[in-house]
């Protein structure tokens, strides 16, 4: 690694937690430069400005998501379970995600990696339906959008979480996502 891969990972991941407490409008690059120990100038050399570094952080933890936990439409609650424990080891990107939405428009500008990606899943969803693999009472972008919000129900941006309770034991919250992801994929006789 160059020195200069060394400090571009160093703003990024002093980045990660700066956008992740502050959002975009609120992180300074002032703490970002100091806590990447880096002269603050290299952040406008590598990103231009603060939004772009931005974008920069929240494709760098959006990639590696993508990477690190397999989609398999036929098994649509196993995902589930898989997504719940990512965002539980990694609770900075769904509070980054939060700040992408508040701060930087609608997901009509979402990344690219995230609009092929979830294209892509919508699409393999609806091949496991027609094959009868996966119900079809719901059109496949419906069951993608109930998978990803019972996966992140958990996560540090939902409000309905936050320390109102204990928080209860992960194997039991990942067999519950699972349940009600089943029940959203199970066939319709099952269905009460």
């Amino acid at each position: 690694m160059t020195r200069a891969d060394a400090t571009k990972a160093r703003l990024l991941e002093a980045a990660t937690e700066e956008f992740s407490r502050y959002g975009i409008a609120g992180a300074r690059v002032d703490r970002i430069a100091a806590a990447a120990q880096a002269n603050k100038n290299l952040i406008y050399v590598y990103y231009t400005n603060k939004e772009t570094l931005f974008r920069a952080v929240f494709e760098a933890h959006v990639v590696r998501l993508l990477g690190e936990v397999p989609f398999t439409p036929t098994d649509l609650p196993g995902y589930a379970g898989r997504l719940y424990e990512f965002f539980l080891a990694n609770p900075r990107l769904l509070r980054l995600a939060g700040w992408f939405r508040l701060e930087q428009g609608d997901y009509d500008e979402a990344l690219a990696e995230i609009v092929k990606s979830n294209t892509e899943k919508v699409a393999a969803i609806a091949r496991a339906q027609s094959d009868g693999l996966v119900d079809d009472r719901y059109p496949a972008e419906v069951v993608l959008t109930l998978v990803l919000a019972i996966s992140a129900a958990w996560g540090s941006g939902n409000p309905a979480t936050v320390s109102t309770y204990d928080e209860p034991d992960p194997k039991i919250v990942r067999l519950a996502i699972e349940a009600a992801v089943r029940g959203v994929v199970a066939g319709k006789d099952s269905a009460a």
